[in-house]
Order: structure tokens, then C-alpha cells, then sequence
């Protein structure tokens, strides 16, 4: 059987409101970078719902034994925030991750041609086996920054399927161009746009978001 990439948007009610505080244009500085710690919270949640490593075990309760659950501490989850934009999501990604280890990864977009390049990697030389990835990325506009991210996990030694991407919003093009390249990976986004202009931008989207998190 074919693998596909999966996209999913969680229905959850706190999502879509602070979706939409971080659309509206009217929305301050400050007020959007709470918007996307709580985006990078609850999608953060969901991603890793069913994907976290646990070890059955059992614990004394003050009144008895019991079966319990734990996430198992042997095998390693990574996130990695695409700077700068991904470090609005990372604040509420760690409050759910707190123990995880965090590398971080600097693009930036040349406006004219669209095409990213790196200019900090904070990757190590090659990631442990069978270590978990979450990558944060607001934006999965025209797939350039998200590529080159995964080519470097890849070239590393994870596995794409081992990878999931958390967005604010995604667009058809980069969803497109992940599929392509690396159908087994899962991707959480708020919400998925089908417009990007001729300068790279989603549509309706939230603007830039790096801008709007930094007041700059």
C-alpha cells in the first residue's frame, strides 16, 4: 500500500479561537505571541496524543497497587523551532515537552526568488536512533523553509517517519512538495489555506508571522 502524507487539523474549540486572535490584524504584539504559545500548546497535545513512547509499569498508591503508564525516558523526542518564527510556538510546546531536547534551526527567505537558506544549524552531526522529532514552523507557505528542514533531519539519520511538523497555517504548495518527498510524515496545522501570492504568502494566512510575534 502507498504511504500518504497526513494532514490533520483538530477540531478543538481553544484551537480555532486562537486562530483566530492570531488572523486578526488588530491583534497587538503581545497578544499574538500568547496566541501562538497556546497554538503551539494544543497542537502539541494533539500531535503527540498517540505518538509518545510509554512503558506500562505498576505504583503504590497509599492504599494499593495499581497498573500505570509513563512515558518512556529511554527513547529521545527532539523539537526543533525554525527560527525565528517557530520560537512563538515553542513556549507552549515545552509546557507539554518539558524534558525534551531542543535544537534550534535558522532560516531565512530570499523575497525575491523565494528560496530559503540556512543561516544557524544547531543540529548535531547525526541524532541518536529512533529519536522522535517535532518541528515547529508557523507557516508552510511554498514548502522552501519546511524542505530544507527536513533535508537536514534526513541527512542526519531520522526517519520521516519519525517527524511531526507543527504549523499555524498550511498551504497546498508545501503540502505538495512534503508529500512528494516524504509521504510518511505527519503534520498538525490549525488550519490549511488555499491561496499563496506571487510573493510567497498565504492567503488569507496571519501575515508574517516572525514580524508580528518580534513587533517588528
Amino acid at each position: 500500500m502507498a504511504l500518504q502524507l497526513r494532514v490533520y487539523v483538530p477540531p478543538h474549540p481553544l484551537v480555532k479561537h486562537w486562530l483566530g486572535v492570531a488572523r486578526d490584524v488588530n491583534t497587538p504584539s503581545a497578544l499574538f505571541r500568547s496566541a501562538m504559545t497556546e497554538l503551539g500548546r494544543w497542537l502539541t497535545y494533539e500531535a503527540i496524543r498517540d505518538w509518545l513512547p510509554v512503558v506500562e509499569t505498576k505504583v503504590q498508591t497509599p492504599l494499593a497497587e495499581c497498573p500505570a503508564t509513563f512515558v518512556n525516558p529511554q527513547i529521545p523526542i527532539v523539537v526543533i523551532p525554525i527560527l525565528r518564527a517557530g520560537l512563538g510556538l515553542l513556549e507552549g510546546g515545552q509546557t507539554v515537552l518539558p524534558l525534551a531536547s531542543i535544537y534550534h534551526l535558522g532560516m531565512v527567505r530570499n523575497e525575491e526568488t523565494l528560496e530559503a537558506t540556512c543561516y544557524l544549524n544547531k543540529l548535531p552531526s547525526q541524532f541518536a536512533p529512533n529519536v522522535r522529532v517535532l518541528i515547529y514552523d508557523p507557516m508552510l507557505a511554498t514548502g522552501g523553509t519546511i524542505m530544507q528542514a527536513m533535508a537536514e533531519l534526513t541527512q542526519r539519520g531520522v526517519d520521516a517517519a519519525d517527524v511531526r511538523i507543527i504549523s499555524v497555517v498550511a498551504a497546498p504548495p508545501a503540502l505538495q512538495k512534503l508529500s512528494a518527498t516524504y509521504p510518511n510524515l505527519v503534520i498538525y496545522t490549525a488550519c490549511i489555506d488555499e491561496v499563496v501570492n506571487d510573493i510567497g504568502y498565504i492567503v488569507p494566512g496571519l501575515g508574517d508571522a516572525g514580524d508580528r510575534i518580534f513587533g517588528t
